[in-house]
């Protein structure tokens, strides 16, 4: 085979070198054109060289960086990241201690956790083959965070949250058909069908929406953390966002004044390791989220986010404090999606073997199970009795989607402006 030259991109004039941090073809493999061929690092960005043509990898000396392969785990990664994990490799029960938890409770998070997973897994394909219009961003992997807080909120309390809120919307109690509905886009959605994924809203349920705008969910429960103080009400507000939010400069200023005010509001941090395709540890200075948050004078820690009973607890605590008027509390949750940022993602900033070892070691819903088996609060007919149901509930929601009408064309602009804009036409 012929020899072919591999040019490394220049994004500047600075640009003079890459890295290459890992090889994903062995010296000697046949690879082909257009086939992911190494991964390298220059001064301006992180990405995937393809082969220029077909054939043989040969040796390729230079400078290179070893990268661990397992990028994002908590044993390895060096930002924000819990040290006393055990592994679980063979015991999924590692970690999960549920003193304190009724059986009952246990049932409940469980069945939850499933719905979110069920609606998740069934939305997902619906976004690739365009049923559900606009792309989909999964929390599939992130239930526990979601279930886990909501579990120490009530009635009255109110939720936020941003782009990827499926999980926090259903375990706020929002309707789940109108969720569905409103991923169609039909009219009987939450948002009658014109918010779609990521602006879904279920008042009724305290929860007060979802939007694309990176740590804005922090200043919506900001605000209903400010007006419960001010009726004295015996409240609480939560509001969700992503390790990306907090390199925004919105998000410290709206715990700044939740601190400052001793507001009752849990700010709670998805750290899934991923700010889209970049790598917590790659953007963030400081030891982790949380050390940050604490600068600001409020109680801040860090929580394994795939142990449901370890964020119940902190999320309880947090709670109590905020209604007995101790001001907010951050909450830094380690968690993993299991999926792209979005779905149908072709991205390749995270190993299959990173993926893989979360799926297996870090399942939520899996660890859960596990604890609950291991101290007989579940068999496997209760369990295949809540999946079920889940699934059952989940397929009533398509159905009732699919047979939904679309809004009607000529109310587009209704709710747009307080004044009727008057340009609806017969024809």
């Amino acid at each position: 085979m012929s020899k072919v030259e591999l040019a490394m991109p220049s994004y500047g004039m600075a640009d003079t070198e890459s890295v290459v941090l890992q090889w994903l073809r062995e010296p000697g493999d046949v690879v082909q054109e257009g086939e992911p061929l190494v991964e390298i690092e220059t001064a301006k960005a992180q990405m995937s060289l393809e082969a220029p043509a077909s054939g043989c990898r040969g040796t390729a000396p230079g400078r290179r960086r070893r990268r661990d392969r397992h990028r994002y785990r908590p044993d390895l990664d060096r930002a924000g990241i819990v040290k006393t994990h055990t592994d679980p490799a063979t015991d999924l029960t590692a970690n999960i201690d549920l003193d304190g938890v009724s059986s009952e409770q246990v049932h409940r998070w469980l069945g939850r956790m499933l719905l979110i997973r069920e609606f998740e897994s069934t939305a997902a394909p619906q976004a690739l083959n365009g049923t559900i219009p606009g792309g989909m961003h999964s929390a599939a992997g992130q239930e526990a965070v979601a279930v886990g807080v909501l579990a120490a909120l009530g009635h009255g309390d109110v939720t936020a949250a941003p782009h990827r809120s499926h999980h926090v919307a259903i375990a706020s109690g929002i309707d789940l058909r109108g969720a569905m509905a409103e991923l169609f886009g039909k009219a009987v959605g939450v948002a009658g069908g014109r918010g779609g994924h990521m602006h879904l809203a279920d008042f009724g349920a305290g929860f007060f929406g979802s939007n694309g705008i990176v740590g804005a969910s922090a200043g919506i429960a900001l605000g209903a953390a400010l007006a419960q103080s001010y009726r004295n009400e015996p409240l609480v507000s939560a509001a969700f966002f992503g390790d990306g939010a907090a390199n925004t400069g919105r998000t410290w200023e709206f715990a700044n004044l939740a601190a400052a005010w001793r507001l009752p509001l849990l700010l709670v941090c998805e750290n899934n390791g991923y700010a889209v395709e970049t790598r917590i540890s790659d953007a963030l200075a400081g030891d982790s989220i949380a050390a940050r948050a604490s600068g600001f004078g409020m109680p801040a820690v860090q929580v394994d986010g795939q142990d449901i009973a370890a964020v119940w607890r902190v999320a309880t605590e947090a709670a109590d404090r905020a209604r007995a008027g101790g001001g907010p509390t951050f909450i830094e949750a380690l968690t993993y999606r299991h999926l792209g940022h979005d779905v149908g993602e072709r991205g390749k900033y995270r190993t299959a073997d990173e993926v893989e070892w979360w799926l297996a070691n870090r399942d939520p819903i899996a660890r859960l199970r596990a604890a609950a088996v291991a101290r007989g609060d579940l068999d496997e007919a209760a369990y295949a009795a809540a999946s079920e149901s889940a699934r059952e509930r989940v397929a009533d929601a398509v159905v009732y989607a699919t047979d939904a009408a679309l809004p009607d064309p000529r109310t587009v602009t209704d709710g747009v402006t307080a004044t009727p804009l008057n340009v609806r036409s017969n024809r």
